[in-house]
């Protein structure tokens, strides 16, 4: 059993995605999901969306090829999806990307973290880098995936993108239910101790003084997608004096 997770930016603007973007999206990936074990569309940070799903080993080209084509069928704009090469030596900025196997032990429950940036693309390989390294070796983590792309990245039965690619993807796999604050709350301490970066609810535009990254963390749990911000806006409540 795998996850994937796909962000890309198809909006016809650089700071949020549309109502009628982002239902035509749920309603094609709604359709997936029918094919799938879990299909959902977990993140909506600025103008990037990230599709997730848990799926059969044996369906993982068959599934991206079709994700891909979802955000082919909807996109308003083709900067990302034309980015994606069918060779090494084609690949462009393109699509973001994650995979992790899941223990059939456990429920499919992971964390994702979707990313956008404005103008702040130099240094958003670094935050996310650091969200990934907060979860490492945490109790009841199993696999980590995402980040930027450091050369070239092959995605299974879609095509080639280059390091050009930003606006990365992370998931994690939990083993354990009652972790995911724990790890969820460790990764956005960690992409907060970097400059310029603002932690945002699900579909909240870029509004951000140029050279900045935002970014929306959601719990995909048994198929289900629970934006983290909220909750972690009331924890995070300092009691007064």
């Amino acid at each position: 059993m795998k996850m994937v997770s796909f962000g890309a930016d198809i909006s016809c603007n650089d700071i949020s995605c549309s109502d009628t973007l982002i239902s035509n999206v749920t309603s094609d990936v709604n359709l997936l999901s029918k094919e799938v074990i879990y299909a959902g569309v977990t993140n909506i940070t600025g103008d990037d969306l990230v599709i997730s799903a848990v799926i059969n080993d044996n369906q993982l080209e068959d599934v991206n090829s079709k994700i891909i084509k979802i955000l082919k069928d909807n996109a308003e704009n083709f900067g990302d999806l034309n980015g994606i090469g069918l060779s090494p030596e084609n690949a462009g900025e393109g699509v973001s990307y994650a995979e992790i196997e899941l223990n059939e032990d456990y429920y499919p429950d992971a964390i994702v973290i979707g990313f956008d940036t404005y103008a702040g693309e130099s240094f958003v390989g670094d935050v996310a880098s650091s969200a990934m390294k907060a979860a490492l070796g945490m109790d009841f983590v199993g696999e980590i995936s995402g980040g930027c792309v450091e050369n070239i990245l092959e995605i299974p039965g879609v095509g080639f993108v280059s390091k050009d690619t930003d606006d990365p993807v992370v998931i994690v796999s939990i083993e354990n239910i009652e972790h995911v604050g724990i790890v969820a709350g460790a990764m956005i301490g960690s992409i907060l101790g970097n400059k310029n970066t603002y932690f945002v609810k699900r579909g909240t535009p870029t509004n951000v003084i140029p050279g900045s990254v935002i970014f929306s963390v959601s719990a995909f749990l048994n198929g289900n997608i629970i934006d983290l911000a909220e909750p972690f806006n009331q924890r995070m409540n300092i009691l007064p004096k």
